[in-house]
């Protein structure tokens, strides 16, 4: 937060996390990227409390909202209690890659993310143990809540040796992962965005991801979606991807012309013209 003499001479403050502090600014605008903390239990009951306060202080104190989709949006307005017309939606944006992937794709199920429940990761795990053999699932993140049931899954699963850990990565690891992954798999379930399905899509990377919450609007028709709580659907995406060189193709086509809709150029003009309005 910024010190009190600042924020009471600023004419708009901007909580950036679903977050307020009005410190005397004329005028407030916070932006919202999700709210899945009120509608399931994908975290302690303590955070849930403390986050839920903060959310709902958050869109009572600031004369306009910033949501990172449009179903966020949907769900600040019901949950919170939102006028719409307090609403504004503005995608993030993806960088694309710095330079054209030149290593040649292997046979690697890529996923970039915490480990935690709400991620899905057991699911996943299933349907990877029903591809065909020869592939490797390359699991790229650190711990996070219910990472403790997802890692005995693992250990306990029969395709464990083809299972990598990764665990956090730096920017150049995750670059090389996209560069040499030819599946992307984030079958969450629950996002109010969805950067690593755009971040892969500028890579070249074919996208499996859910057909819930917001990655269906990140995800357009660039996607194979599928239906996060089955893990049969999540295990015949996967067998569809793995085993279609056409349809990877395709996806890659498609992948790359939708990450390019997504730029942070449009994220800032659209934000300024956020501040120019409450101006």
């Amino acid at each position: 937060m910024l010190p009190g003499s600042i924020g009471a001479r600023a004419g708009v403050f901007h909580g950036l996390n679903q977050r307020m502090d009005r410190r005397g600014a004329r005028r407030t605008v916070s932006t919202f990227h999700d709210v899945f903390v009120l509608t399931s239990e994908y975290s302690t009951p303590d955070f849930r409390e403390r986050f839920a306060a903060l959310a709902r202080s958050a869109a009572e104190r600031s004369d306009l909202i910033i949501a990172v989709s449009a179903f966020t949006a949907g769900q600040v307005s019901g949950l919170l209690g939102v006028e719409r017309s307090r609403l504004r939606v503005i995608h993030h944006g993806v960088y694309p890659p710095p330079a054209p992937p030149g290593s040649p794709r292997e046979n690697l199920i890529l996923f970039t993310g915490a480990l935690q429940a709400r991620k899905n990761i057991v699911r996943l795990v299933e349907a990877f143990e029903k591809t065909a053999p020869g592939w490797r699932l390359v699991l790229a993140g650190s711990l996070g809540y219910g990472a403790e049931e997802i890692l005995a899954r693992i250990e306990s699963s029969p395709r464990r040796r083809e299972i990598d850990l990764a665990g956090y990565v730096s920017r150049e690891v995750l670059h090389s992962l996209y560069a040499r992954a030819s599946v992307f798999a984030f079958p969450s379930l629950d996002e109010g965005f969805g950067m690593p399905v755009l971040e892969a899509m500028a890579w070249g990377v074919p996208v499996l991801t859910s057909n819930r919450s917001a990655l269906p609007e990140v995800a357009g028709d660039a996607a194979l979606l599928v239906d996060p709580l089955d893990s049969d659907s999540i295990a015949r995406g996967l067998q569809e991807l793995t085993g279609n060189a056409a349809l990877r193709s395709e996806l890659i086509l498609k992948g790359r012309e939708r990450s390019r809709k997504f730029s942070w150029e449009a994220a800032v003009e659209k934000t300024w013209a956020v501040y120019r309005e409450l101006m």
